[in-house]
Protein backbone atom coordinates (compact mmCIF):
# COMPACT_ATOMS: atom_id res chain seq x y z
CA UNK A 1 0.00 0.00 0.00
CA UNK A 2 1.38 3.37 -0.99
CA UNK A 3 1.31 6.47 1.22
CA UNK A 4 -1.33 7.94 -1.10
CA UNK A 5 -3.62 4.94 -0.57
CA UNK A 6 -3.33 5.03 3.21
CA UNK A 7 -6.15 6.81 5.11
CA UNK A 8 -4.96 9.75 7.16
CA UNK A 9 -6.03 9.42 10.80
CA UNK A 10 -5.92 11.62 13.87
CA UNK A 11 -2.54 10.19 14.85
CA UNK A 12 -1.08 11.29 11.52
CA UNK A 13 -2.29 14.83 12.19
CA UNK A 14 -0.89 14.74 15.73
CA UNK A 15 2.49 13.63 14.43
CA UNK A 16 2.51 16.31 11.73
CA UNK A 17 1.56 19.01 14.25
CA UNK A 18 3.89 17.64 16.95
CA UNK A 19 1.08 17.41 19.51
CA UNK A 20 -0.85 14.55 21.13
CA UNK A 21 -3.90 12.92 19.55
CA UNK A 22 -5.98 14.19 22.47
CA UNK A 23 -4.91 17.75 21.62
CA UNK A 24 -6.08 17.26 18.05
CA UNK A 25 -9.40 15.96 19.38
CA UNK A 26 -9.64 19.01 21.60
CA UNK A 27 -9.01 21.18 18.54
CA UNK A 28 -12.25 19.89 17.03
CA UNK A 29 -14.41 19.61 20.13
CA UNK A 30 -13.19 22.44 22.38
CA UNK A 31 -11.00 24.78 20.30
CA UNK A 32 -11.42 27.57 22.85
CA UNK A 33 -9.28 25.55 25.29
CA UNK A 34 -6.22 25.66 23.04
CA UNK A 35 -3.75 28.46 22.55
CA UNK A 36 -4.06 30.29 19.20
CA UNK A 37 -0.59 29.14 18.18
CA UNK A 38 -1.51 25.49 18.84
CA UNK A 39 -4.74 25.82 16.87
CA UNK A 40 -2.83 27.34 13.98
CA UNK A 41 -0.28 24.51 13.99
CA UNK A 42 -2.97 21.80 14.04
CA UNK A 43 -4.96 23.54 11.32
CA UNK A 44 -1.85 23.64 9.13
CA UNK A 45 -1.27 19.92 9.73
CA UNK A 46 -4.89 19.09 8.84
CA UNK A 47 -4.63 21.03 5.60
CA UNK A 48 -1.29 19.42 4.77
CA UNK A 49 -2.43 15.85 5.43
CA UNK A 50 -5.98 16.22 4.09
CA UNK A 51 -7.47 14.71 7.26
CA UNK A 52 -11.29 14.45 7.41
CA UNK A 53 -13.05 13.44 10.61
CA UNK A 54 -15.44 10.48 10.52
CA UNK A 55 -18.52 12.14 12.00
CA UNK A 56 -20.67 9.04 11.62
CA UNK A 57 -18.30 6.92 13.69
CA UNK A 58 -18.09 9.58 16.35
CA UNK A 59 -21.87 9.80 16.61
CA UNK A 60 -22.15 6.05 17.08
CA UNK A 61 -19.81 6.28 20.03
CA UNK A 62 -21.82 9.07 21.62
CA UNK A 63 -19.60 11.96 20.59
CA UNK A 64 -21.24 15.11 19.26
CA UNK A 65 -21.78 15.40 15.51
CA UNK A 66 -20.71 19.04 15.65
CA UNK A 67 -23.72 20.21 13.63
CA UNK A 68 -26.77 22.32 14.49
CA UNK A 69 -29.89 22.34 12.34
CA UNK A 70 -31.27 25.81 11.61
CA UNK A 71 -34.73 26.09 10.06
CA UNK A 72 -35.90 29.42 8.67
CA UNK A 73 -38.97 30.32 6.59
CA UNK A 74 -37.12 31.77 3.60
CA UNK A 75 -33.68 32.38 2.12
CA UNK A 76 -35.00 35.21 -0.05
CA UNK A 77 -34.14 38.83 0.76
CA UNK A 78 -32.34 40.00 3.89
CA UNK A 79 -35.01 39.14 6.44
CA UNK A 80 -33.12 36.36 8.23
CA UNK A 81 -29.64 36.81 6.75
CA UNK A 82 -28.15 38.83 9.60
CA UNK A 83 -29.53 36.70 12.43
CA UNK A 84 -28.39 33.44 10.76
CA UNK A 85 -24.93 34.89 10.04
CA UNK A 86 -24.51 35.98 13.66
CA UNK A 87 -25.67 32.57 14.89
CA UNK A 88 -23.36 30.72 12.49
CA UNK A 89 -20.33 32.84 13.40
CA UNK A 90 -20.96 32.37 17.12
CA UNK A 91 -21.35 28.58 17.04
CA UNK A 92 -18.34 28.27 14.72
CA UNK A 93 -16.19 29.74 17.47
CA UNK A 94 -17.22 26.74 19.58
CA UNK A 95 -16.47 24.19 16.85
CA UNK A 96 -19.98 23.75 15.41
CA UNK A 97 -21.27 23.93 11.85
CA UNK A 98 -24.86 24.71 10.88
CA UNK A 99 -27.13 22.83 8.51
CA UNK A 100 -29.45 25.50 7.07
CA UNK A 101 -32.78 24.88 5.37
CA UNK A 102 -35.91 26.90 4.56
CA UNK A 103 -39.50 25.64 4.64
CA UNK A 104 -41.33 28.42 2.79
CA UNK A 105 -43.77 29.06 5.66
CA UNK A 106 -45.06 25.50 5.24
CA UNK A 107 -45.37 23.75 8.62
CA UNK A 108 -45.63 20.29 7.09
CA UNK A 109 -42.44 20.87 5.12
CA UNK A 110 -40.80 22.12 8.30
CA UNK A 111 -41.62 18.80 9.98
CA UNK A 112 -40.13 16.82 7.10
CA UNK A 113 -36.91 18.86 7.14
CA UNK A 114 -36.65 18.48 10.91
CA UNK A 115 -36.79 14.70 10.51
CA UNK A 116 -33.92 14.85 8.02
CA UNK A 117 -31.90 17.00 10.42
CA UNK A 118 -32.42 14.44 13.16
CA UNK A 119 -31.44 11.62 10.81
CA UNK A 120 -28.12 13.45 10.43
CA UNK A 121 -27.83 13.40 14.23
CA UNK A 122 -27.68 17.15 14.68
CA UNK A 123 -26.76 18.16 18.22
CA UNK A 124 -29.37 20.88 18.48
CA UNK A 125 -32.17 22.56 16.54
CA UNK A 126 -33.12 26.18 15.96
CA UNK A 127 -36.65 26.99 14.86
CA UNK A 128 -37.84 30.42 13.71
CA UNK A 129 -40.75 31.92 15.57
CA UNK A 130 -43.08 30.43 18.16
CA UNK A 131 -45.89 28.85 16.13
CA UNK A 132 -45.14 25.33 14.87
CA UNK A 133 -47.08 22.17 14.17
CA UNK A 134 -47.64 19.94 17.20
CA UNK A 135 -45.83 17.14 15.37
CA UNK A 136 -42.66 19.29 15.31
CA UNK A 137 -42.75 19.83 19.06
CA UNK A 138 -43.57 16.17 19.67
CA UNK A 139 -40.60 15.04 17.57
CA UNK A 140 -38.22 17.33 19.45
CA UNK A 141 -39.54 16.04 22.78
CA UNK A 142 -39.26 12.41 21.67
CA UNK A 143 -35.66 12.83 20.54
CA UNK A 144 -34.73 14.99 23.55
CA UNK A 145 -32.71 17.28 21.29
CA UNK A 146 -31.87 20.78 22.60
CA UNK A 147 -34.00 23.41 20.90
CA UNK A 148 -34.17 27.20 20.82
CA UNK A 149 -36.89 29.30 19.21
CA UNK A 150 -35.14 32.22 17.52
CA UNK A 151 -36.36 35.63 16.31
CA UNK A 152 -39.60 35.84 18.34
CA UNK A 153 -39.89 36.34 22.07
CA UNK A 154 -42.59 35.24 24.46
CA UNK A 155 -42.28 34.46 28.18
CA UNK A 156 -44.77 31.63 27.60
CA UNK A 157 -43.04 29.91 24.67
CA UNK A 158 -42.90 26.09 24.46
CA UNK A 159 -39.08 26.16 24.36
CA UNK A 160 -36.71 28.99 25.27
CA UNK A 161 -37.37 31.86 22.88
CA UNK A 162 -34.71 34.41 22.08
CA UNK A 163 -35.85 37.34 20.02
CA UNK A 164 -37.92 40.48 19.81
CA UNK A 165 -41.49 41.05 20.90
CA UNK A 166 -43.24 41.61 17.56
CA UNK A 167 -46.32 43.03 19.25
CA UNK A 168 -44.10 45.71 20.78
CA UNK A 169 -42.50 46.35 17.38
CA UNK A 170 -45.92 46.89 15.84
CA UNK A 171 -46.98 49.14 18.70
CA UNK A 172 -43.85 51.30 18.38
CA UNK A 173 -44.31 51.97 14.66
CA UNK A 174 -48.06 52.57 14.90
CA UNK A 175 -47.70 55.01 17.79
CA UNK A 176 -44.91 56.84 15.99
CA UNK A 177 -46.98 57.39 12.85
CA UNK A 178 -49.93 58.55 14.93
CA UNK A 179 -47.68 60.90 16.92
CA UNK A 180 -46.65 62.58 13.65
CA UNK A 181 -50.26 63.62 13.15
CA UNK A 182 -51.29 61.09 10.51
CA UNK A 183 -54.87 59.85 10.52
CA UNK A 184 -55.22 58.91 6.84
CA UNK A 185 -53.15 55.76 7.13
CA UNK A 186 -52.85 52.73 4.84
CA UNK A 187 -51.22 49.43 5.81
CA UNK A 188 -49.32 46.81 3.82
CA UNK A 189 -48.68 43.43 5.46
CA UNK A 190 -47.29 40.13 4.18
CA UNK A 191 -49.49 37.01 4.23
CA UNK A 192 -49.82 35.81 7.82
CA UNK A 193 -50.41 32.07 7.26
CA UNK A 194 -47.62 30.23 9.07
CA UNK A 195 -46.06 33.55 10.09
CA UNK A 196 -46.70 34.42 13.73
CA UNK A 197 -44.36 37.40 13.47
CA UNK A 198 -46.37 39.11 10.74
CA UNK A 199 -49.63 38.20 12.48
CA UNK A 200 -48.52 39.76 15.77
CA UNK A 201 -47.43 43.00 14.14
CA UNK A 202 -50.57 43.24 12.01
CA UNK A 203 -52.95 42.71 14.91
CA UNK A 204 -51.29 45.29 17.15
CA UNK A 205 -50.99 47.93 14.43
CA UNK A 206 -54.62 47.59 13.42
CA UNK A 207 -55.72 47.69 17.07
CA UNK A 208 -53.65 50.83 17.72
CA UNK A 209 -55.12 52.58 14.69
CA UNK A 210 -58.64 51.59 15.69
CA UNK A 211 -58.15 52.85 19.25
CA UNK A 212 -56.96 56.17 17.82
CA UNK A 213 -60.16 56.45 15.80
CA UNK A 214 -58.47 55.78 12.45
CA UNK A 215 -60.83 54.28 9.90
CA UNK A 216 -58.96 51.97 7.52
CA UNK A 217 -60.82 51.60 4.20
CA UNK A 218 -60.69 48.06 2.75
CA UNK A 219 -58.62 49.16 -0.25
CA UNK A 220 -56.07 50.75 2.10
CA UNK A 221 -55.45 47.43 3.85
CA UNK A 222 -53.06 45.55 1.55
CA UNK A 223 -51.71 42.00 1.69
CA UNK A 224 -48.51 41.77 -0.32
CA UNK A 225 -46.00 38.93 -0.63
CA UNK A 226 -42.37 39.39 0.46
CA UNK A 227 -41.25 41.05 -2.74
CA UNK A 228 -39.93 44.50 -3.56
CA UNK A 229 -41.49 44.32 -7.02
CA UNK A 230 -44.88 43.29 -5.60
CA UNK A 231 -44.89 46.04 -2.98
CA UNK A 232 -43.78 48.57 -5.60
CA UNK A 233 -46.69 47.53 -7.82
CA UNK A 234 -49.24 47.60 -4.99
CA UNK A 235 -48.05 51.02 -3.81
CA UNK A 236 -48.34 52.44 -7.32
CA UNK A 237 -51.90 51.12 -7.47
CA UNK A 238 -52.73 52.56 -4.04
CA UNK A 239 -51.44 56.00 -4.99
CA UNK A 240 -53.14 56.01 -8.38
CA UNK A 241 -56.51 56.67 -6.73
CA UNK A 242 -57.93 60.11 -6.17
CA UNK A 243 -58.22 59.44 -2.44
CA UNK A 244 -54.79 58.61 -1.05
CA UNK A 245 -53.32 58.20 2.46
CA UNK A 246 -50.75 60.50 4.03
CA UNK A 247 -48.87 57.54 5.51
CA UNK A 248 -48.24 53.88 4.68
CA UNK A 249 -47.24 51.46 7.44
CA UNK A 250 -45.46 48.37 6.08
CA UNK A 251 -45.12 45.15 8.07
CA UNK A 252 -41.40 44.86 7.26
CA UNK A 253 -38.60 46.73 5.52
CA UNK A 254 -38.79 44.60 2.37
CA UNK A 255 -42.30 45.85 1.71
CA UNK A 256 -41.36 49.38 2.76
CA UNK A 257 -38.43 49.45 0.32
CA UNK A 258 -40.69 48.46 -2.56
CA UNK A 259 -43.22 51.04 -1.38
CA UNK A 260 -40.58 53.79 -1.63
CA UNK A 261 -39.91 52.78 -5.23
CA UNK A 262 -43.64 52.60 -5.93
CA UNK A 263 -44.28 56.09 -4.58
CA UNK A 264 -41.51 57.51 -6.74
CA UNK A 265 -42.80 55.68 -9.81
CA UNK A 266 -46.27 57.12 -9.16
CA UNK A 267 -44.83 60.63 -9.03
CA UNK A 268 -45.03 61.17 -5.28
CA UNK A 269 -42.33 62.48 -2.96
CA UNK A 270 -41.50 60.67 0.29
CA UNK A 271 -42.11 62.02 2.88
CA UNK A 272 -43.52 65.31 1.48
CA UNK A 273 -46.54 63.65 -0.17
CA UNK A 274 -46.69 60.36 1.74
CA UNK A 275 -44.76 58.97 4.71
CA UNK A 276 -43.59 55.34 4.51
CA UNK A 277 -42.32 53.26 7.45
CA UNK A 278 -41.28 49.65 8.02
CA UNK A 279 -40.17 47.14 10.65
CA UNK A 280 -36.81 45.35 10.80
CA UNK A 281 -34.02 47.83 10.07
CA UNK A 282 -32.40 45.35 7.71
CA UNK A 283 -29.05 46.08 6.11
CA UNK A 284 -29.60 48.77 3.52
CA UNK A 285 -32.59 50.39 5.22
CA UNK A 286 -30.42 53.33 6.27
CA UNK A 287 -28.84 53.71 2.80
CA UNK A 288 -31.90 53.85 0.55
CA UNK A 289 -33.33 57.25 -0.39
CA UNK A 290 -34.87 58.53 1.70
CA UNK A 291 -33.46 56.53 4.64
CA UNK A 292 -36.22 54.40 6.09
CA UNK A 293 -37.93 55.12 9.39
CA UNK A 294 -38.40 51.71 10.99
CA UNK A 295 -38.27 49.60 14.13
CA UNK A 296 -34.96 47.85 14.66
CA UNK A 297 -35.07 44.15 15.47
CA UNK A 298 -31.58 43.47 16.92
CA UNK A 299 -30.76 40.56 14.61
CA UNK A 300 -27.07 40.28 15.47
CA UNK A 301 -27.70 40.13 19.20
CA UNK A 302 -30.53 37.64 18.75
CA UNK A 303 -28.28 35.33 16.73
CA UNK A 304 -25.43 35.56 19.22
CA UNK A 305 -27.64 34.99 22.28
CA UNK A 306 -29.40 32.05 20.65
CA UNK A 307 -26.04 30.51 19.76
CA UNK A 308 -24.74 30.90 23.30
CA UNK A 309 -27.85 29.31 24.81
CA UNK A 310 -27.92 26.34 22.44
CA UNK A 311 -24.18 25.60 22.63
CA UNK A 312 -24.42 25.62 26.44
CA UNK A 313 -27.29 23.15 26.26
CA UNK A 314 -25.29 20.84 23.99
CA UNK A 315 -21.89 21.05 25.66
CA UNK A 316 -22.91 21.32 29.30
CA UNK A 317 -26.05 19.17 28.95
CA UNK A 318 -28.17 21.71 30.79
CA UNK A 319 -31.47 23.27 29.71
CA UNK A 320 -30.92 25.73 26.88
CA UNK A 321 -31.90 28.55 29.22
CA UNK A 322 -33.68 29.00 32.51
CA UNK A 323 -36.04 31.24 30.59
CA UNK A 324 -36.52 33.18 27.40
CA UNK A 325 -34.61 36.33 26.52
CA UNK A 326 -36.15 39.50 25.12
CA UNK A 327 -33.93 41.45 22.73
CA UNK A 328 -36.07 44.59 22.68
CA UNK A 329 -36.97 46.38 19.44
CA UNK A 330 -36.28 50.10 19.15
CA UNK A 331 -37.76 52.87 17.02
CA UNK A 332 -35.33 54.31 14.45
CA UNK A 333 -36.34 57.74 13.17
CA UNK A 334 -35.04 58.60 9.72
CA UNK A 335 -36.30 60.67 6.79
CA UNK A 336 -39.10 58.62 5.22
CA UNK A 337 -41.76 59.97 7.60
CA UNK A 338 -42.65 63.51 8.60
CA UNK A 339 -44.98 65.42 10.87
CA UNK A 340 -48.20 66.78 9.39
CA UNK A 341 -51.15 68.76 10.64
CA UNK A 342 -53.97 66.57 11.95
CA UNK A 343 -56.27 65.88 9.01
Amino acid sequence: MTEKDRKVDIFSVAKAAKVSASTVSRFFNHPELLKPATRKRIDAAIRRTGYIRNRAAQTIHGIRSGTIGVLIPTLDHAIFAEVVQAFSDSVAEKGFTILLASHGYDQQKEYEILRKFLEHRVDGVVLTGLDHDDAVFQLIDQQAVPCVLMWNYSPKSRYPSIGADNELAGQLIAEHVLSLGHRRIACMFPPTDGNDRAQARRNVILDALSEAGVDLPPDWSLTTVYSISASKRDTEKLLSRTDIPTALICGNDILATGALYGAKAAGFSVPDDVSIVGIGDFKGSAEIEPPLTTVRLPAKRIGEEAASALVSAIVDRVPAMQGSLHCAPTLIRRKSARTIEFS
